[in-house]
């Protein structure tokens, strides 16, 4: 049997090529989120990116952050064989926006900030208040495990080398180059 340590850090890699994938994604698929959840209408890149390069046996790291940060510096790190290990996420539906984090070796989600949910007043709209906050969580989670079997089945496609790696080199080239 596998020992959870040694699985965990054999497939994490798999995590980091899920983050870059969706990326990718984001930018040149803008019904992504529609084909999981349909009343949500866009999800994009937030106001952090982080980006691990291991090379010659050493790791850089690159993050960006801060609202209306360029992403340039990452897509050329993409360029240079680097995977996003750290995003944070922005979705929409027509009036809500839900903000988080995602990290790609665990897949966690930290720093959900959902929409507001009206205020409660008496006693007996506890209840409501907490199913409302429960079904905001879960359209989050729901997309983050739904584009998740979305990369897998990709991944797992024999095709994936040859399709999907060369579609994302090609994006990230003609982003650095500026088109």
């Amino acid at each position: 049997m596998l020992d959870v340590s040694v699985a965990y850090n054999r497939y994490k890699f798999l995590g980091h090529e899920f983050l870059t994938w969706l990326w990718y994604r984001i930018e040149t698929d803008p019904e992504l989120t529609q084909k999981i959840e349909p009343d949500l209408e866009s999800l994009a890149i937030g106001n952090r990116v982080v980006l691990e390069n291991s090379r010659h046996n050493r790791e850089e790291t690159i993050t960006i952050r801060g609202d209306g940060a360029g992403l340039e510096e990452g897509l050329i790190a993409l360029k240079k064989g680097a995977k996003v290990t750290e995003i944070n996420l922005v979705c929409r539906s027509a009036e809500y926006e839900w903000r988080f984090n995602l990290k790609g070796e665990s897949l966690a989600l930290s720093g959900l900030k959902t929409p507001q949910t009206g205020k409660v007043e008496k006693k007996e709209d506890l209840e409501g208040a907490v199913l409302e906050r429960m079904y905001l969580v879960e359209k989050v989670v729901n997309l983050t495990f739904g584009l998740y079997q979305m990369f897998m089945g990709e991944r797992l496609d024999p095709a994936w080398d040859k399709r999907t790696v060369g579609e994302i080199n090609r994006w990230i080239g003609r982003a650095v180059a500026g088109g």
